[in-house]
């Protein structure tokens, strides 16, 4: 039952913005869900079930929203694509997640507070080195391991490559991967240890009060920039027919 599913895991995650995962009662959210204990059980067999399919949707969540923010702003057949922006574009929304959501943050560090479910079956292992390009990752299933920070960089690096490798010739991909490799791990860094306040303004402009969400979303991006920047300068992207 889809609806009841998404309902107790909309339930169980305002729990946890309210109180430590310890003190969440499976009955509470099964009642704040609208369904019965035994409905709550008979989805997720425990609570530690109930933690994983939490710390899953909010994964599959993020990683869907990077999808869209490197698919926005496409141009008309005929223009070049800004690699650049749109990864960048999905850097900012990466930092914006793990600002706003604790489980993405969490899953993206390998940092987990007392507050938050511990990954019981732990995460899954860093994926191994990807000679050239590398390949689309699947979602993992139902019963698989929980995505570490090394997942997650893999498969943000490979959401980009795959947005962008229409538009680069097929000698040029390695450098593209490269590329998006860098900017995948420059965000994570930025993920862990974010931006603070006392940012100095470029040189000849008027410093203005600025939120740190958009200091660390203008870092994120000159960072995202200066990756695609140092790629050889014959690898660049290709009109499209």
């Amino acid at each position: 039952m889809p609806a009841a599913r998404e309902s107790l895991l909309d339930a169980a995650y305002t729990a946890l913005t309210e109180r430590a995962w310890t003190a969440v009662r499976m009955v509470d959210v099964a009642a704040a869900a609208g369904v019965s204990r035994q409905t709550l059980y008979n989805e997720f067999g425990s609570k530690e079930g109930l933690a994983r399919a939490l710390v899953r949707r909010e994964t599959d969540n993020y990683l869907a929203g990077v999808a869209r923010a490197l698919s926005q702003g496409s141009p008309a057949a005929g223009a070049r694509r800004d690699a650049a922006g749109r990864v960048a574009a999905a850097a900012t929304w990466t930092l914006r997640t793990a600002r706003a959501n604790p489980l993405v943050r969490a899953v993206l560090t390998g940092c987990w507070s007392d507050r938050l479910p511990a990954p019981a079956a732990g995460a899954a292992p860093p994926p191994a080195n990807r000679p050239g390009i590398p390949a689309q990752r699947n979602a993992p299933s139902g019963d698989g391991p929980l995505p570490g920070p090394a997942e997650l960089v893999g498969r943000f690096c490979d959401q980009a490559v795959a947005a962008l490798e229409p538009d680069w010739p097929e000698e040029q991909l390695p450098a593209l991967c490269a590329a998006c490799e860098t900017a995948a791990r420059l965000t994570l860094a930025c993920v862990v240890a974010p931006v603070t306040p006392g940012t100095a303004p470029s040189a000849g402009c008027v410093p203005a009060r600025r939120s740190r969400r958009e200091l660390e979303a203008e870092a994120v991006s000159r960072l995202v920039r200066g990756a695609f920047a140092r790629m050889p300068a014959d690898a660049q992207p290709g009109e499209r027919c």
